[in-house]
């Protein structure tokens, strides 16, 4: 069955964003750890990148016992977003020729993102990437991470279409495994700064490579589950 609508992922997924951790853990150490090489532990570090974004800097400033209000860490922690997603950050191989082949079919799309609001909206004004989206959604509204599946649920509510008519594009293995035990169609998406490929492509009915743009999936043999 051709589907009718795609949910897509924001950072990793069509932005080449994930170094923004990378980034983040530096200003973290050099501010409060005397350490500009500072890396949480692996547990820390896959944890806080599906949660609401001021729930995992809350979880992270308990975790480390970092000696200051959670509402002055997170503004600190804050502070560098838009001019990272500005300067930084980088559209992903074939994102926007996906986007524009999928809407020329007249799918529905919709980006649901961790990320909160205001930033989702400046990262992708700032690439051209919002006029795509008929629906942006942002788990800080929702109030649960994609460790759940509301934001999707949500997505396909407003969709108003069935799972099994809608693809949800993911780095994530924590969220494509999410997507998928609800019944969506999922596309996993490498990404060179995220954990656990195995499990991405274990819940992905397509995996996108290294080697891969996102655009790869209109091509034969892919093709199919879209069109």
């Amino acid at each position: 069955m051709a589907i009718q609508g795609a949910i897509f992922d924001m950072d990793g997924t069509i932005l080449d964003s994930l170094m923004f951790w990378d980034y983040l853990w530096q200003r973290i150490g050099e501010k409060y750890m005397n350490n500009a090489n500072f890396k949480p532990c692996e547990e820390v570090d896959k944890n806080v990148r599906t949660m609401i974004y001021t729930d995992a800097m809350k979880y992270f400033k308990d975790f480390y016992k970092i000696p200051v209000a959670t509402d002055d860490f997170i503004r600190f922690t804050s502070s560098g977003i838009t001019n990272f997603y500005k300067d930084i950050a980088k559209v992903k191989a074939g994102a926007m020729p996906l986007l524009a082949f999928l809407k020329s079919q007249n799918i529905k799309l919709c980006l649901a993102s961790a990320t909160a609001m205001p930033e989702i909206r400046f990262a992708l004004e700032c690439h051209g990437l919002l006029k795509y989206f008929d629906i942006v959604l942002s788990c800080a509204d929702i109030g649960v991470g994609k460790d759940r599946p509301d934001i999707y649920l949500k997505a396909m509510q407003l969709m108003d279409l069935p799972q099994n008519e809608i693809c949800v594009f993911e780095d994530s293995y924590v969220a494509l495994e999410t997507a998928k035990k609800v019944g969506f169609h999922t596309v996993g998406v490498f990404d060179r700064h995220n954990f656990d490929q195995e499990r991405l492509k274990n819940a992905s009915d397509i995996y996108l490579n290294a080697s891969q743009p996102l655009d790869a999936v209109i091509n034969d043999p892919l093709r199919q589950i879209l069109i």
